[in-house]
């Protein structure tokens, strides 16, 4: 029966339903993306620990973290006026982060230096989950997951960061976790993905056109 699954899967259909809110702020440029992400990821602690995906469980701590700081940093900014904005405020009823002109945090195009930053702590960040999840857990799916998490870390810095191309790593991100999830049976975890994935791609087009220069 249909209502014998929701009541046994009440917990992740919640974690999808806000994952889902996330995203949608996200592409928004909307502040409040990071109090909803807050509730998500506590959701999938909960949810990737009864699914034995340690490492996915590690990342939601990690996003909580994240949350927290990139709160931070869309509020501070980075102390830079965005053209075409002089003299504009926000609009409080939505929380969007332009309502600071004169500090809010712009998007910006990740450079050369980031970038290799960036692949160098992916590869360190996939051998050492790697290595604790083949050695010191039951997971069944240590290299999948160790890569989906690797990734996600670095995607979510790019967030907190507003670095256009982290749309490109959620791509990789969704694609690969839709994949992993369906042969763990998280099915309602596996369609937010695939939501996510589509998601995504909106929100590259939606960030492409806020680009300076």
């Amino acid at each position: 029966m249909i209502f014998d699954w929701i009541a046994n899967n009440y917990i992740e259909i919640f974690g999808a339903v806000t994952g889902i809110l996330y995203v949608f702020l996200e592409i928004r440029q909307t502040i409040w993306l990071w109090p909803v992400g807050i509730i998500t990821s506590a959701v999938y602690i909960w949810v990737f620990l009864t699914g034995k995906l340690y490492a996915d469980m590690s990342l939601q701590v990690y996003y909580l973290a994240v949350s927290i700081l990139g709160w931070y940093w869309w509020m501070k900014g980075s102390g830079e006026r965005k053209e075409g904005e002089k003299g504009r405020g926000g609009d409080a009823r939505t929380g969007d982060v332009k309502h600071s002109a004169e500090q809010h945090l712009v998007v910006s195009r990740l450079t050369f230096k980031t970038g290799k930053a960036l692949i160098a702590v992916l590869i360190l960040l996939y051998a050492g989950l790697y290595a604790v999840l083949s050695r010191f857990t039951d997971s069944p799916v240590p290299a999948a997951d160790s890569f989906i998490t690797s990734l996600s870390i670095i995607g979510t810095w790019m967030l907190a960061r507003k670095i256009f191309e982290h749309w490109y790593v959620w791509i990789v991100v969704n694609a690969a976790a839709s994949l992993l999830f369906f042969t763990r049976g998280l099915y309602p975890t596996v369609l937010l993905y695939i939501i996510y994935g589509v998601m995504s791609f909106a929100g590259l087009r939606a960030w492409r056109r806020t680009l300076q220069g």
